[in-house]
């Protein structure tokens, strides 16, 4: 780790408003000097402040320059240097006018930290501030070396339009082709994430749907010979089929299989119904599903279970896995194949907290699941899961853990310019 070279007491410091007779930047170096520099490695120190920066640091910036794939440039100067905001503006646009498109990166002293872009708008350059600040912890050095990768970041986040669209869209073929490349930013590692554990779920919830189809099928049943309930209850059993197979085709969130799985935990219970009317049977008390396995159907009662490792506690259950519980046998229960291992669904994590929450509801899930050790599906249920759907994040976004240093963090000055 690079030696820290800001403090936060600096960072809140920002530009003092200075009321001088003399042009605002009549110290800065010329800005034809500052160019040259860019545009033979990226990288401009003023001489008066060169000796405080090692060779071994700026050789980082240099490096980090030259790696990316988007153009950055660095300029570093010192203290006094502007006083005012619209003071530095007006020095950067005919160096960037010069050197070209690109990100202009650096600080002026303990004053304040800069990110600027003669072709990105307000927004993207707040994000870029933001991802690198996070990168760096708050280190000069590492923040400016941070940089590329936050810009890379963001331009592929907003689908790599202008100038730098060619140039991202070929580091994301690089970053799929070589994975050697780190151009996603904690956001991208999400939807990559999510992606994953919706093709899981997903596909747990066809093989419900399948077996489902099926078992519906076996009835072969003749609508024309059954009386008005039973083919009532089979009419109904049907639409909840295909409003689960319909449902299922268009989800694109792991959260989504929810409504497919109260559509087969529907659909299952009439089916159930309508095979007891066919066989002259009682129609069944509507139950929530086995807990062990939702295709079982309907459960016929609830039995004490203790989850390996956890407490006791009760459940439905279908007769076959109340059985097995009560004569200390394993009951059947529904596995889920999660990184390649097959496990309980209750136990395969958040992912599959609304799995489980279309067929026994909230309410029932939280009496059924308290206490047990089941990955961090709890904590999917009572966060962004079950409970918490659409809350995103905890501690993301907002202000940042608060604006950075006490200043406006985002404001476009990096570690804020307070005029």
């Amino acid at each position: 780790m690079l030696r820290r070279l800001v403090t936060p007491a600096l960072l809140t410091a920002g530009f003092s408003v200075v009321m001088a007779a003399a042009p605002a930047f009549a110290d800065a170096p010329a800005a034809g000097d500052v160019a040259g520099d860019l545009r033979d490695d990226h990288v401009f120190i003023e001489e008066s402040i060169s000796d405080v920066f090692p060779q071994a640091e700026q050789d980082v910036l240099v490096q980090a320059a030259e790696n990316s794939e988007v153009p950055v440039y660095y300029v570093l100067l010192p203290d006094g240097t502007f006083s005012s905001e619209s003071a530095l503006e007006a020095y950067l646009d005919p160096i960037m006018d010069d050197v070209g498109d690109g990100v202009y990166a650096g600080f002026v002293g303990s004053e304040g930290y800069f990110v600027r872009s003669p072709d990105l708008d307000a927004s993207a350059l707040e994000s870029i501030q933001q991802d690198a600040y996070t990168e760096g912890g708050g280190n000069q050095i590492d923040t400016l070396a941070s940089i590329p990768d936050a810009a890379a970041a963001e331009q592929s986040a907003d689908a790599a339009s202008g100038v730098f669209g060619g140039v991202l869209v070929a580091l994301l073929v690089l970053a799929v082709a070589g994975g050697g490349f780190f151009l996603y930013n904690s956001k991208k590692k999400r939807e990559a994430k999510e992606a994953k554990e919706l093709a899981e779920i997903k596909q747990m919830a066809t093989e419900d749907v399948v077996r489902l189809g099926e078992d519906i099928a076996r009835l072969e049943i003749d609508l024309a010979k059954v009386d008005d309930p039973t083919r009532a209850d089979y009419t109904h059993a049907m639409d909840s089929y295909d409003r689960a197979k319909a449902t299922l085709d268009n989800i694109r969130a792991p959260e989504e299989i929810q409504q497919v799985t109260t559509a087969l935990e529907d659909g299952r219970y009439y089916m159930v119904a309508t095979r007891a009317r066919m066989s002259g049977d009682t129609v069944p008390e509507r139950r929530k599903p086995c807990f062990f396995n939702p295709q079982h159907g309907p459960s016929q009662r609830d039995v004490q279970w203790a989850p390996p490792g956890g407490s006791p506690r009760s459940v439905p259950a279908c007769p076959a896995c109340s059985q097995a519980v009560l004569s200390g046998y394993d009951p059947d229960v529904r596995l889920v194949e999660v990184n390649g291992e097959r496990r309980p669904y209750y136990d395969a994590g958040p992912a599959y907290a609304p799995y489980a929450g279309g067929y026994f509801g909230t309410d029932m899930m939280m009496g059924m699941f308290t206490g047990m050790m089941m990955g961090s599906m709890m904590g999917s249920m009572m966060g962004g899961g079950l409970m918490g759907a659409g809350m995103g994040d905890v501690g993301a976004g907002g202000d940042f853990g608060g604006d950075v240093g006490g200043g406006d963090f985002g404001g476009g000055d990096f570690g804020g310019f307070d005029f």
